[in-house]
């Protein structure tokens, strides 16, 4: 029984010593864009988590008074102003417990929050399309509590969404380079391969083969080589994918949040081998194509 990968044909490309090694270099390169694809994929998951989890919501610190006491007093004067103001959907004071567990990673467990002279946090979430002025509301709260800060999600939300698009465009711009890169090394194989059987092409010719007969031994040719190295380098991404999601699991989902691909993720990246063997198909019958009709 002939293999998968082979087909028959009446040029003896399966003997070309260059060809050999194109299943290798379209593994590299389906192994690279594994890795890009699944890294545009997983930073635009995760931009778009964050957008959602934080976009629209401000924190307003209470600094600690010099009197314990009078913390207590303090935060229900900021709640009062925070009550009457337009805009403001929802509000929550930041727990002891919850604060202790936002710290841990860097301070480890902490027994008493008492002895750590940290700003009571509320967590404030505005009401959508609602444009809040908050250097008004800033000037207001201070009035009350002098010290009283808001840090506004949005701006380092911003800055850090910018970041992940500019990683995604280098991503893209790598999965474009092996797209051109593949294109290349293809019709440079081809070329070779057309120079090296020149004399049999000219037999065919001679017995009446037409020239997308024999665009078709060489297309079909890449087609095969494609699929081979395709399917190996996605064979050396998907663990190399699984690996990168396993250790960014063990940072707590803080800084890396959802750092994992959803199946229809996963099927782009499966059917990247026959999106590259494709390309290969499709570059090699346009050069013999065009190499042909230049030699009559």
């Amino acid at each position: 029984m002939k293999s998968f990968f082979s087909r028959r044909s009446d040029l003896p490309l399966d003997r070309d010593a260059h060809s050999r090694f194109l299943p290798w270099l379209i593994a590299f390169m389906v192994f690279l864009a594994v890795l890009a694809l699944a890294g545009v994929l997983v930073l635009k998951q995760v931009a778009a988590r964050w957008d959602q989890g934080v976009s629209g919501t401000l924190s307003i610190q209470v600094p600690p008074a010099d009197v314990p006491s009078a913390d207590e007093t303090r935060l229900g004067e900021v709640l009062k102003v925070l009550a009457t103001t337009g805009g403001i959907d929802r509000y929550e004071v930041i727990t002891d417990q919850r604060m202790a567990a936002l710290l841990k990673p860097w301070l480890g467990d902490i027994r008493d929050m008492a002895e750590l002279p940290l700003p009571q946090l509320i967590d404030v979430k505005l009401k959508p399309g609602n444009e809040l002025d908050l250097a008004v509301l800033e000037d207001q709260l201070k009035v009350v509590v002098p010290g009283v800060s808001i840090d506004d999600h949005q701006i380092w939300l911003a800055k850090l969404v910018s970041l992940i698009r500019t990683v995604q465009g280098v991503a893209t711009l790598i999965l474009i380079f092996i797209a051109c890169a593949t294109i290349g090394t293809v019709i440079f194989t081809t070329r070779t391969g057309l120079a090296i059987h020149r004399e049999a092409i000219e037999v065919l010719h001679l017995i009446g083969a037409h020239d997308t007969y024999i665009a078709g031994q060489f297309s079909n040719r890449a087609l095969m080589l494609g699929l081979k190295g395709g399917i190996l380098g996605l064979l050396l991404g998907v663990p190399t994918i699984l690996g990168v999601g396993y250790l960014a699991g063990q940072t707590d989902g803080f800084l890396l949040p959802g750092m994992h691909l959803t199946t229809i993720h996963w099927i782009g990246v499966a059917c990247l081998p026959v999106f590259v063997a494709s390309i290969a198909m499709m570059t090699a019958r346009t050069t013999v194509m065009r190499t042909l009709a230049g030699m009559l």
